[in-house]
């Protein structure tokens, strides 16, 4: 896991705006993570089943372009389903033990197959690269890549807790023994046994001595607590030490600090004169001594360290490293160390040097990983069952739209005003309206006298065209919530109707326009256009499929009628050549454009005021919208650094009842939201008197702006 965290860390330096989900098997690893990534990964969650059904459902829910692998999990399924889904699959910190290797070569068969889906396999040390190719990996993807445990950044300073309270006990001499595991095998020792015995043995000659026991498990808190009770050693519980002097809170020593705490073990190793580090008497395989070595501090193990087998010879090779066989060796290691200062210290710097000296991976793999994002193309797989039934209907579909294609291009009708449609190949989500308030908003303000045609969805109005001058208002009744935002941001007139012709002759007759934006206009063609701009989800170019199998309303090919692309949703700085390269293949030579949403102000919606997007004045929120795609919403929350305790999201162009308003606000008040939050679309769509019925709770909204690479170069082509 902390090689997770200084990895992660690398690649959010690199490309702040990238969206990165961490899973973890055990319930130790996600206490850690959910610790260590906290405001650096966008969620935690444990790693699915290794069953196809149930790795698809994360895959489909999350669309990551690109899969990383730690070590050496080989899931056969989550390896298919994550080639299969588009993503690129990259093993980084790759490492085959002593242990699993001959199951891995008696099982060739199987996992040569396996193995042949990841883009690439980084392995720690050369030895790691000949086993995977052993195990069946193919020559050219595997490389030695150095291993992420040395790029370890030493951890911050204590908690202050536990720094007052070793300024209270003050001991002469700290040994950690750190990660402790209880047996593997029935022959094995018990490592809290084994401390506790050498402790007790080591107090005639270190009368000042503390202890920090730290299980490995949360499970063995209270079982190490026992141990040391019954075996009449004084100690204090982590979780009852306190920065004051209340009763409980220190120890007598010769005395132990019981660590039953997740997360606060690391910068302990910096009081340490000596450190046992667990798993290693244990058949456990060992655990990481790199976090002790840039402390330079003296490490006793046991014979176990086959999971960090490469690290162990080399610091027995430089004499960094105290090696021990029996558990009735270790209080003679440790004793050693404690009486000699000098050859502790000796051992330490050697251990400092070692660990420093094999920096440098960090880079070399963050790049892989960058570069392997960069080709992903998501697009999940769905499941069979659906895709039997609802793989005819898209042919059903398409063959539908062909035919209406046909029919619209040969009545075609012509305005006497340029028209540039902004349109995509999906039902929603790509952020059409935004850039249709953007362009107009950036033409307004060159002076142009720009005019919107927009169908007017989900309006309640009987009147077929409605016109509505720059700076007029209108209910949003008769406009339709996205229309009624283009009319309240008046930087150009609006025309309104399903013929959008009709629309636009009247606008060239009472308010002469000098250019429309065709809002949603791709797949119009009764009215002729002179630019086609098409929207594409970065994330989601495929939008599963065809309707019904997905949300694509006609087929990629048909992207060659493109003037113009613009990919919506993309993280600044990051690159996109795999979704580039399939956009090539069926448009050669329309320039390719990416955009995304930004966070601009927070308005309060019974008195208007307002406040910047990274400065609201609250943090709890309750967030709920009505959008296409909602997780881009959501997202934008965490990306601010709100924590979202409720959530609700429905369908596109909803229309909120005050009764469901009220109902909101009380889910959002039980689970202790100090506000409600929307979107600037949802807000057109409220209900009168929507403050009122959430009160007391105050209802925010957010207002975005877009955001075009190169926005000069597109400008010039419009």
């Amino acid at each position: 896991m902390l090689s997770a965290v200084a990895l992660i860390r690398c690649l959010r330096e690199q490309q702040p705006d990238l969206p990165v989900y961490v899973s973890t098997a055990t319930l130790a690893g996600h206490s850690t993570a959910e610790q260590r990534l906290k405001g650096i990964a966008d969620g935690v969650f444990f790693a699915p089943l290794d069953y196809r059904s149930v790795v698809r459902r994360v895959l489909r829910a999350l669309r990551p372009a690109a899969v990383v692998i730690l070590e050496t999990e080989i899931w056969p399924n989550l390896y298919r389903e994550a080639k299969r889904s588009g993503a690129s699959l990259v093993v980084v910190n790759g490492r085959i033990s002593d242990r699993a290797l001959p199951r891995y070569r008696r099982w060739r068969g199987l996992f040569r197959h396996v193995l042949l889906w990841p883009d690439a396999i980084l392995t720690q040390s050369e030895e790691d690269r000949r086993r995977y190719i052993a195990a069946g990996a193919p020559d050219e993807l595997v490389s030695a890549a150095g291993n992420l445990k040395y790029d370890l950044t030493p951890p911050a300073s204590a908690a202050p807790e536990i720094r007052a309270f070793l300024d209270r006990v003050k001991p002469a001499q700290v040994w950690v023994a750190a990660s402790t595991m209880p047996p593997a095998a029935p022959d094995d020792p018990d490592e809290d046994d084994a401390v506790i015995a050498a402790f007790r043995e080591l107090v005639s000659t270190h009368p000042r001595l503390l202890l920090i026991l730290a299980p490995r498990r949360p499970e063995r808190f209270d079982e190490a607590a026992g141990k040391l009770a019954r075996a009449g050693v004084r100690f204090v519980r982590r979780s009852k030490v306190e920065a004051g002097l209340e009763a409980g809170s220190n120890v007598t020593l010769p005395g132990v600090l019981l660590l039953d705490s997740i997360g606060e073990l690391a910068p302990l190793f910096a009081y340490a004169d000596a450190v046992f580090m667990g798993g290693t008497l244990a058949n456990r395989g060992g655990h990481n001594i790199l976090e002790p070595a840039y402390f330079a501090r003296p490490v006793v193990t046991g014979p176990h360290m086959e999971n960090f087998a490469e690290i162990a010879r080399e610091f027995s090779a430089a004499g960094a490293v105290v090696r021990i066989e029996r558990p009735d060796q270790l209080a003679g290691a440790i004793g050693a160390l404690l009486a000699d200062g000098g050859r502790a210290a000796e051992i330490g710097r050697r251990a400092g040097e070692l660990a420093r000296s094999k920096r440098g991976t960090l880079g070399v793999v963050a790049q892989r990983i960058t570069d392997a994002l960069s080709e992903g193309v998501p697009d999940p797989p769905h499941g069979l069952l659906e895709s039997l039934v609802l793989t005819p209907l898209s042919w059903l579909w398409g063959l539908g739209h062909r035919i209406n294609v046909s029919r619209n291009l040969a009545s075609q009708r012509a305005l006497s005003t340029r028209v540039i449609s902004v349109g995509g190949l999906t039902m929603g989500g790509a952020g059409k309206s935004p850039m249709v308030g953007h362009l107009t908003e950036r033409m307004a303000a060159a002076g142009r006298h720009p005019a919107i045609l927009t169908r007017g969805y989900h309006r309640q109005s009987s009147q077929p065209i409605v016109v509505v001058p720059r700076g007029d208002s209108a209910a949003v009744e008769l406009t339709g919530d996205e229309a009624q935002m283009f009319v309240r941001a008046g930087h150009a007139h609006v025309g309104i109707g399903s013929d959008r012709f009709e629309a636009g002759r009247k606008l060239e007759t009472q308010l002469h326009p000098d250019v429309f934006l065709l809002d949603d206009g791709f797949q119009h063609l009764r009215l002729q256009r002179d630019v086609d701009i098409v929207l594409v989800d970065a994330n989601d170019l495929n939008a599963g499929g065809l309707f019904p199998r997905g949300r694509r309303r006609e087929p990629l090919e048909n992207l060659s009628r493109a003037t113009v692309i613009v990919l919506t949703h993309t993280s600044r700085g990051r690159s996109y050549a795999g979704v580039e390269r399939t956009l090539r293949q069926h448009n050669p030579s329309a320039p390719v454009f990416h955009s995304r949403v930004t966070p601009q102000v927070w308005t309060e919606m019974e008195f208007g005021a307002t406040r910047a997007a990274r400065e609201p004045g609250f943090r709890r929120v309750a967030a709920f919208c009505g959008l296409a795609s909602p997780r881009g919403f959501f997202h934008t929350l965490r990306e601010l650094g709100l924590e979202i305790v409720f959530q609700w999201t429905f369908g596109d162009h909803h229309r909120y009842r005050a009764q469901e308003l009220e109902r909101l606000a009380r889910q959002a008040a039980a689970a202790g939201a100090e506000v409600l939050v929307t979107t600037e679309k949802d807000v057109m769509n409220l209900s009168a008197g929507a403050a009122a019925a959430v009160a007391p709770l105050k209802l925010h909204w957010l207002k975005i702006a877009v955001e075009i690479d190169n926005e000069e170069d597109l400008l010039r082509r419009l």
